[in-house]
């Protein structure tokens, strides 16, 4: 496939993301940029619907960074314990609250490398606080949009580091957040991790994965 073709295809892939999923954006609950960041943190490994179950006491008792670097990570572990993983995620939590009071005067940081330098925010934790809490451009990689952008043909990379770079070379910066969410409720409405509905997916002649799977069936009913 030459390079404009490729290019063609991409557009054709994100219309009809945009046309299925107008009003895609984040399923977790938050209204301020220390919720995003506790949200997301709480949200590894755990699903959007038991972590806005946690953060709505949760916030309703934390009302900014200050509040969380003043307890221990024991006093907070009990309080997310639903989330999973929480002996570490209150670790975390609390020592980033604490770096947030200490080195950016108590406010969660809008500056991409100052976000990704607090304890337990990697890149994707980081992507997704800056394009959802500052609006800025950025497409965070999660198991979703790894699967999907690797199934549609967006990106060809085995780890989420290289897909991540493909998708901001495949997609125009403007839409990076957007199609973050898009790639999001595509992976969980229909093209799930395993039996993705194919069959029902409108953007079955623009996928690479449902291509593949054709001519191995083709290749099947030959050579019997």
């Amino acid at each position: 496939m030459t390079q404009t073709n490729a290019a063609e295809r991409n557009a054709e892939i994100l219309a009809e993301l945009r046309r299925l999923y107008p009003d895609a954006g984040p399923e977790l609950h938050f209204t301020n940029p220390f919720e995003t960041l506790v949200a997301t943190m709480l949200s590894a490994q755990c699903t959007d619907k038991r972590v806005n179950l946690v953060t709505q006491k949760l916030f309703a008792r934390y009302k900014c960074p200050k509040d969380l670097a003043a307890i221990t990570p024991e006093e907070l572990e009990p309080q997310i314990r639903e989330c999973g993983l929480y002996h570490n995620k209150a670790k975390n939590l609390v020592a980033a609250c604490r770096m947030i009071c200490e080195k950016f005067g108590g406010e969660v940081p809008g500056d991409w490398d100052a976000l990704n330098s607090l304890p337990g925010v990697g890149r994707k934790t980081a992507n997704v606080v800056y394009a959802n809490a500052f609006h800025g451009d950025a497409i965070a990689v999660d198991t979703h949009v790894f699967r999907v952008s690797n199934r549609l043909g967006l990106a060809h990379a085995k780890d989420v580091e290289k897909t991540e770079a493909q998708l901001m070379q495949a997609i125009p910066k403007a839409e990076w957040s957007r199609a973050h969410h898009y790639l999001i409720f595509h992976g969980r409405r229909v093209c799930s991790a395993r039996a993705p509905k194919c069959a029902q997916c409108t953007l079955r002649s623009l996928c690479e994965y449902c291509a593949a799977q054709e001519a191995a069936e083709k290749k099947e009913g030959s050579a019997t």
